[in-house]
């Protein structure tokens, strides 16, 4: 996590202050619901609950853990310290460490999944108006990354629409996934600690009580968070690559907007590149580089080690941190992508006709032709063009006797009409857009 790819709300989840707040609401909570059960004394939790108006001291903190080596006895110390000794004599009392981190890290994972919804959703909608856009702007669809058949652009934004509402539905369970929180003490088994205590602290912190949680929270519902966020990185990577390809000079047919100003390269001035999308390719590896770790950390020894502590102090905030910006990054590419339609129908020219085959080829069948004579009376004429930059493929087919004997010119005509290609535009807008299709 560095400051050239973080935005402050995300990153804010993860700052030191942050997570000792969460750290003390745990605390608080656990000590009202203590309180609540006359376990401890309410003057005590009260005195507790009163901390909360103090700024912690984070440089005091480190301080602390210098010497402890424990980061949540240092943090306990400090709070003992604003508190008094004495007042602050049941914080934490039947409670283990893991207790506090765990629930604080499904706190934080789960504040950073609203934001991450949030990123998709107004991803959404750009991607939406820009399919509405060019709903009907043709362009060359490809296979192998050879021309193919024609589509539209408004298609391919509905494509990536279609492909993020997913990615939606995959972070709203991700972050059902990890809204867990334990309050059940050394290996789990609530010896010193009521149930009751989680209860309360998981419901005033948003989260439910994990079932099992054996001291920590049992990591196959990170691995699941961070894959989830490996897939939404990889349509990130999906979009990007797309639009790189677009801007390519012999290509040409969208690029990202070129603000007043902007320098394309140190060494030649004619210069526009694709320079966010290569960043998102690059961001999206980084995000991905999370999950194999996170899956990696599912098997821990019995009920617990630390093994994974180390991980997810790293890939918590980089991952999401990390995706949260090319969220929003891609948001603008989309949303200033200059789109050049007369290259888009240039380009589908390129092969003078070639595009149109399997329209020819089915009507021949159609006709009455074998598939394979079909196929091959195409693939001949294909060919030429193929070979023979001079030649155009509707002019050989109007040339072949073979061709025009089954299907006329009018037959050859009409398999050359791009709007066979977009009469059906309308009824994938309406399954990916519903009635706004």
């Amino acid at each position: 996590m560095i400051p050239r790819y973080s935005r402050p709300e995300m990153a804010a989840i993860w700052s030191p202050e942050t997570k000792f707040r969460i750290w003390y609401e745990i605390e608080a909570h656990a000590c009202d619901a203590q309180a609540d059960l006359g376990v401890i004394p309410r003057e005590n939790a009260e005195a507790v609950r009163k901390a909360g108006d103090v700024a912690f001291d984070v440089a005091r903190i480190d301080e602390i853990e210098a010497l402890t080596r424990h980061d949540v006895i240092a943090f306990l110390t400090h709070l003992a310290e604003i508190v008094g000794h004495q007042q602050a004599r049941f914080v934490h009392q039947g409670m283990t460490s893991s207790d506090v981190l765990d629930t604080a890290f499904a706190v934080q994972l789960v504040r950073a999944a609203d934001i991450l919804i949030a990123d998709v959703q107004a991803l959404l909608g750009v991607l939406e108006r820009r399919a509405q856009e060019h709903k009907h702007t043709l362009r060359i669809g490809r296979s192998h990354g050879i021309h193919a058949e024609p589509t539209t652009l408004g298609l391919t934004f509905a494509r990536f629409h279609a492909e993020m509402s997913r990615n939606l539905r995959r972070l709203r369970t991700a972050r059902e996934e990890v809204a867990t929180g334990a309050v059940s003490g050394a290996v789990g088994t609530f010896a010193h600690i009521d149930p009751a205590v989680e209860a309360h602290v998981c419901a005033c912190m948003g989260l439910r009580p994990e079932p099992v949680s054996t001291q920590i929270i049992p990591r196959d519902r990170h691995a699941a968070f961070f894959a989830a966020l490996g897939v939404v990185a990889g349509s990130v990577e999906n979009i990007a690559t797309e639009i790189r390809h677009m801007q390519r000079t012999e290509v040409l047919e969208a690029e990202e907007a070129f603000a007043t100003g902007q320098k394309g390269s140190s060494a030649m001035p004619h210069k526009r590149n694709p320079v966010l999308s290569e960043n998102l390719t690059g961001l999206a590896r980084l995000v991905r580089m999370a999950v194999i770790p996170a899956m990696e950390n599912v098997a821990l020894w019995h009920e617990r080690d630390i093994s994974h502590s180390s991980v997810e102090r790293a890939i918590g905030p980089d991952a999401t941190v990390t995706l949260d910006f090319a969220l929003a990054r891609l948001t603008v590419v989309v949303e200033r992508l200059v789109v050049h339609p007369d290259n888009m129908r240039a380009n589908m020219d390129r092969l003078r006709g070639l595009v149109m085959s399997q329209g020819v080829l089915l009507a021949l069948t159609q006709a009455g032709a074998s598939r394979e004579d079909a196929y091959r009376l195409v693939q001949r004429n294909a060919m030429k063009v193929w070979e023979d930059e001079g030649r155009d493929f509707r002019t050989e087919l109007l040339a072949d006797p073979e061709v025009t004997a089954l299907i006329g010119a009018a037959g050859i005509e009409a398999a050359f009409d791009p709007g066979h290609h977009t009469r059906h535009v309308d009824t994938i807008f309406q399954r990916v857009f519903g009635d706004g299709g």
